[in-house]
């Protein structure tokens, strides 16, 4: 876990260095922006591209770009997920969340900023026909059909139709990890097949890692009277799917050989309850 920690630092200080400065105009906005983004994440989905581009024979620097993008995009989901008409949460990550320490109306700018900034990033990683099919990775694993459609589902009342858990936790957090794995393993040249196993596995771990999620909040939803994620399925259940899932993510990662070792290392993290912080 030591290398992962390296790595961790590393995602943070070019998180740091794409954000504009918290002296530039307008301030507050860009004050906003590196509160939002900046801190205590783990950074799992930046450290997932980075473990793609290794495991498909690259370099993990080469895959910063799709690391610092798919960050900037899960920051901008926290921040929108946390205002009132969302999540309507307080806190977030130990301290105010945006909204509380900045207004209703600059957490919503900053999310935006954020996302538009993720885009700008990544349309500038590597040849410029790599770097178009990394942005359109992203923005579809980031739209309606991917992250913000499961977030439509997870708001939707107890009457209305939602899928299952395990759609909703592949649309929320699923696609965001293949984006994230897929771009890593585009900047580092990976071919079709090392593709597929990218995908297969990090959507598994991306499903998983939010069942486990679901699982740690049931008590919290439970007294806040929000609905059961794991619905039927119960607690049982959801740890034998986690498992299933996280055997799956392995077998996976294994395929692509012995340069897979900072990604199994990551399902490993999951595995053990490394949860982040969102």
């Amino acid at each position: 876990m030591r290398r992962l920690a390296r790595l961790v630092a590393v995602v943070d200080d070019a998180l740091e260095r794409s954000l504009p400065p918290a002296s530039e105009p307008p301030v507050t906005l860009h004050r906003a922006m590196r509160y939002a983004t900046l801190g205590s994440g783990k950074r799992f989905r930046g450290c997932l591209a980075l473990a793609a581009a290794e495991s498909t024979g690259g370099d993990c620097s080469v895959a910063l770009p799709a690391a610092v993008a798919v960050e900037l995009v899960h920051a901008y989901s926290l921040v929108h997920d946390d205002l009132p008409a969302m999540d309507d949460a307080a806190v977030r990550r130990g301290q105010p969340s945006l909204h509380v320490a900045f207004g209703e109306a600059t957490a919503l700018l900053a999310g935006d900023a954020l996302l538009t900034l993720a885009f700008e990033v990544l349309a500038t990683a590597g040849p410029p026909e790599v770097a178009a099919r990394c942005v359109a990775e992203l923005a579809r694993a980031a739209g309606s059909r991917g992250m913000v459609g499961g977030q439509q589902y997870d708001t939707a009342s107890a009457a209305q139709a939602r899928p299952s858990w395990e759609e909703i936790s592949r649309l929320k957090t699923g696609c965001l990890f293949v984006a994230a794995a897929r771009c890593g393993g585009l900047l580092a040249g990976a071919d079709a097949h090392e593709l597929g196993l990218l995908s297969a596995c990090a959507g598994a771990l991306g499903t998983a890692y939010q069942l486990l999620d679901d699982l740690r909040d049931r008590g919290e939803d439970a007294i806040a009277g929000r609905q059961d994620p794991l619905g039927a399925l119960g607690e049982e259940g959801a740890r034998q799917k986690a498992a299933s899932l996280l055997a799956a993510a392995r077998r996976d990662a294994g395929g692509l050989g012995p340069r897979a070792g900072l990604l199994l290392e990551l399902v490993d993290r999951v595995a053990d309850g490394g949860r982040s912080p969102a």
